[in-house]
């Protein structure tokens, strides 16, 4: 079964900068994809950032280009959002999610819009950017 688990939110002043882990297990990582996904309070679940685990092609949200990187450590089974210049609307629950299946039926470019089609998600961390 797998399990993804989520941490390094926290509060930040606008421009200032987090790191978040998702630690994943039960998992076999590697030629899939996984990534970050955000929702804010009354808005709908947005990706953010993708990326194929089988290498290093990585997708990104327009919102978030230039200021956010995703990456990952395969020897730890783990993945990172780099996020830098924080805004207030970056402020939202912070969600990783991967698809667990053995075969890639999409690039992962894909599911920054189908979200839905990611078959694990963890738990969430809140990212709270203020002015």
């Amino acid at each position: 079964q797998v399990q993804l688990v989520e941490s390094g939110g926290g509060s930040v002043q606008a421009g200032g900068s987090l790191r978040l882990s998702c630690a994943a297990s039960g998992y076999t990582y590697s030629s899939n994809c996984m990534g970050w996904f955000r929702q804010a309070p009354g808005k709908e679940r947005e990706g953010v950032a993708t990326i194929y685990t089988g290498g290093t092609t990585t997708y990104y949200a327009d919102s978030v280009k230039g200021r956010f990187t995703i990456s990952q450590d395969n020897g730890k089974n783990t993945l990172y959002l780099q996020m830098n210049s924080l805004k207030p609307e970056d402020t939202a629950m912070y969600y990783c999610a991967a698809d667990s299946s053995s075969r890639l039926y999409h690039t992962c470019d894909y599911y920054l819009t189908h979200s839905t089609a990611l078959d694990a998600w963890g738990q969430g961390t809140l990212v709270t950017v203020s002015l």
